[in-house]
């Protein structure tokens, strides 16, 4: 079993930094806020499980780790655990690896894998996708950029939390991955909420016609576990129009700085935004349906 370093005990990290308990792993977690570190702790330590320990400073939770793992808000957050005199590079020990599962860019990813590169840490970029449920119940999906020999240690201690994990290319790779798979979403949501709002506005009963369709090729993910919640107006599931706006942001920053032309998921930012307007900042993605419902 490996000794672990978690950083960041949010919706995602809480769970997940759980399951590794599960598997065995010693722990030591480190939160922002504190109170929520020694409430993991209370929840995790069991009589006759690993040791577990809250650390006071990422460098506290990284010191003598085998792997630390972050799952923090945004670039910022990222560069702030990572580096400086309470970062977790200055504590990590030479050869062992930092595994961020933060959604960030991909260059954060570039410029946090040279800065561990120095202290002879290995750096893998590996978001998650799944959401609040995935973590919660150990099977989200882990996107990697990062050299082999990192990965196949990581990966199967990974695998606690985890359905899929999948090494995508060099550093920055996971990253990218997750942009294409955030893109992917925007798009399917806004084709759902007009789809659900077109039933529902033709007097047809709209729950009945998702029985249908899910059926057919017009079926996704998103239809079998937000098609109902949104017909009733049920939007707390987790993963808010303010981080969505985030990570899109993300991409189309990506988007320009290559050139690309993305629409199609610069006008559903844009109606996101609509969304924040209405009040549903932290309402869940599926909530685009509130700019034709209310």
């Amino acid at each position: 079993m490996a000794q672990i370093g978690f950083i960041g005990l949010g919706v995602m990290g809480y769970p997940m930094a759980g399951h590794l308990v599960s598997a065995g792993h010693s722990v030591t977690v480190y939160n922002r806020t504190a109170s929520k570190a020694d409430a993991w702790l209370e929840d995790y330590t069991t009589d006759t499980g690993p040791e577990l320990f809250t650390a006071p400073t990422p460098a506290g939770a990284a010191a003598d780790a085998d792997i630390v793992f972050a799952c923090v808000g945004a670039d910022k957050d990222v560069a702030d655990v990572c580096t400086g005199i309470d970062g977790a590079f200055a504590a990590m020990k030479s050869g062992s690896i930092f595994v961020d599962h933060t959604t960030a860019s991909a260059q954060c990813a570039r410029t946090m894998a040279s800065a561990a590169a120095e202290q002879d840490v290995a750096f893998l970029d590996a978001p998650v996708s799944g959401g609040e449920a995935g973590a919660v119940g150990g099977q989200l999906t882990v996107m990697c950029g990062g050299t082999a020999e990192a990965f196949a240690v990581a990966e199967p201690v990974m695998q606690a939390y985890a359905k899929s994990v999948k090494l995508l290319g060099a550093v920055g790779a996971g990253q990218l991955t997750k942009m294409a798979n955030q893109i992917c979403i925007a798009g399917t949501v806004q084709g759902l909420a007009e789809a659900l709002n077109f039933a529902m506005e033709a007097g047809l009963d709209a729950k009945a016609v998702v029985d249908v369709i899910s059926k057919g090729a017009a079926q996704s993910w998103q239809m079998d576990n937000r098609a109902e919640t949104m017909i009733d107006g049920q939007f707390d599931f987790g993963f808010a129009v303010d981080w969505m706006r985030k990570d899109l942001s993300i991409v189309l920053n990506e988007a320009r700085s290559t050139g690309l032309s993305l629409p199609l998921t610069a006008l559903v930012d844009q109606f996101y935004a609509d969304v924040q307007k209405l009040g549903g900042a932290r309402q869940d993605t599926s909530s685009l349906i509130r700019r034709f419902r209310g």
